[in-house]
């Protein structure tokens, strides 16, 4: 999975410690990539931040959606 983030935004960070034990439980590993770094990812994904995609598809934005992640998660083990 794919976390889009920046540094200073505090609704990035607790989304990266909610997700922390969720990622454990499946086993999936989780890449956090600053949307300021990339001109493209910031043009899309800009105001929405954090973003939590697995691959193209976007699980979640703002807050965890904990069951909805839950759910794609079984689906795809």
């Amino acid at each position: 999975m794919t976390l889009i983030s920046r540094g200073y935004c505090h609704l990035c960070h607790d989304m990266e410690v909610a997700l922390k034990p969720l990622a454990e439980e499946f086993g999936a590993q989780v890449t956090i990539v600053d949307v300021d770094a990339n001109p493209d990812l910031e043009a899309r994904y800009d105001e929405l931040v954090p973003v939590l995609l697995h691959g193209e598809t976007e699980l979640c934005h703002y807050f965890l959606d904990e069951a909805k992640t839950r759910e794609y998660l079984s689906g795809i083990r």
